[in-house]
């Protein structure tokens, strides 16, 4: 069994737009508009029964290498009209906005696309010099802000009850005010009277993506995600997590199944094995070792120099950052130091570091469907973060080899189950209004 639903669900997908430096390619070519490459991406997702898009964002120039990334909700946005089925993914973190412009800016997102917005929300690990801030927030502070942001947003969606909008039989609306009701959340960081000023969403809310593995990422999913977004590189790792943010979740009395597991494969294709070994070191090849060790660095926290280090030896165990002395990304630490503590080289690790602690496979479409079956029946993974498809020759590897090697074996759907993204997703029903 997968998800706890009572019957084998199948596995939905995911692609990525926006996010990358790529993307301002068409910045240069003045007939070109920056949306011309994400929407053909988002065409040929849809067409081939991708379930959603998925907008990352980075919000510092130069984080994490990148120059950062377009702004997710205007993107998608811009997508819901050139689309109708595939859902609608935008991470926005709690950290640096307001709950009663979250609630605004998903619900007329939810509106806008009849019903395909889901929010990822992130505590964030950079951007703070450019929102007022000296230094970071805590991550014990980052994660209450977070945990009461998300409760105040699911007020606000909550705060028009059923039939608080209906038809005059006229093609006009009535509005039942009493309906309506202030939600008067004063709390530690925010006082919001509500109610939404725009009415009920086509999905009451949208479905709620979060981002985080350190104990108050794990507590905070627990809490409140449906899908939880994971950088889980290896099955154990998968089994271990599932098991420990399920666990909490049935704690608290969440759905059986809930949270569902996404996580995002780095494949690594070849028509054969020897087409396979030949990619993987040419990848391996065409890496900055010297900029690979900045790159590793940020994989342990920030705080730690690796410049004059050997290649082909490990990092010394002094070296490794104590885990809870780290204010940005632990979850990435914590991976990073175990491989080092594994015995990975210098050089290991930095080739490793390219994936970012996230799932790496390489090999046919076939071994690579064997990979994805392994987690499915394992029931650790719900849903394939599947990237390439803004290049032709990974777009050909993941349509024409692993979607349908995965839909043959009957893992993954092969149309929308519904009219709305929760629906697509086949979600267990939202809690009644108040809780």
């Amino acid at each position: 069994m997968s998800g706890g639903f009572g019957r084998r669900r199948v596995l939905k997908t995911t692609t990525g737009v926006s996010g990358s430096p790529g993307v301002y390619g068409a910045a240069i070519d003045p007939g070109r508009s920056t949306l011309a490459d994400v929407v053909e991406v988002a065409r040929v997702a849809e067409a081939n029964k991708i379930d959603a898009l998925f907008a990352a964002d980075l919000l510092s120039f130069g984080a994490q290498g990148a120059i950062g990334a377009q702004e997710p909700l205007v993107v998608l946005s811009a997508l819901s009209a050139v689309t109708s089925h595939v859902g609608l993914i935008g991470t926005v973190t709690t950290t640096f906005h307001h709950p009663y412009n979250l609630a605004r800016l998903f619900g007329t997102l939810d509106h806008v696309s009849n019903g395909r917005a889901a929010w990822n929300a992130v505590t964030s690990s950079v951007g703070e010099e450019n929102y007022g801030d000296a230094d970071l927030p805590s991550p014990d502070e980052r994660y209450a802000r977070a945990a009461e942001s998300l409760a105040v947003v699911n007020a606000l969606f909550d705060s028009w009850r059923p039939g608080a909008l209906t038809s005059d039989g006229r093609g006009g609306a009535v509005l039942d005010a009493e309906s309506v009701r202030p939600i008067e959340h004063a709390g530690r960081y925010f006082t919001v009277r509500g109610p939404l000023n725009i009415p009920s969403l086509p999905q009451r809310r949208p479905v709620q993506f979060q981002a985080g593995q350190s104990e108050g990422g794990i507590e905070l999913g627990a809490r409140f995600a449906e899908v939880v977004f994971t950088s889980l590189p290896t099955l154990e790792d998968a089994v271990t997590y599932a098991k420990r943010i399920r666990t909490r979740a049935a704690e608290l009395g969440r759905a059986d199944g809930l949270p569902l597991i996404m996580s995002s494969l780095h494949a690594t294709y070849g028509a054969t094995e020897a087409e396979v070994r030949r990619a993987v070191r040419d990848q391996e090849e065409a890496i900055d070792l010297e900029a690979g060790r900045s790159r590793l660095a940020d994989m342990f926290g920030g705080g730690i120099d690796l410049s004059d280090l050997p290649l082909d030896k490990p990092i010394p165990e002094r070296l490794l950052p104590e885990i809870g002395s780290i204010n940005r990304r632990r979850g990435r630490v914590e991976i990073f130091s175990r491989f080092a503590r594994q015995g990975k080289t210098l050089r290991e690790l930095i080739i490793a570091a390219k994936d970012t602690g996230h799932w790496a496979v390489a090999g046919t479409p076939e071994q690579i469907a064997d990979a994805v079956e392994e987690r499915y029946a394992a029931g650790v993974l719900d849903v394939l973060g599947l990237g390439g498809l803004d290049h032709p020759r990974s777009r050909d590897f993941v349509l024409n080899g692993l979607l349908p090697e995965l839909r043959r074996r009957g893992i993954a759907g092969t149309d929308y189950a519904g009219g709305t993204f929760r629906e697509n997703l086949e979600l267990p029903p939202l809690p009644p209004y108040g809780d």
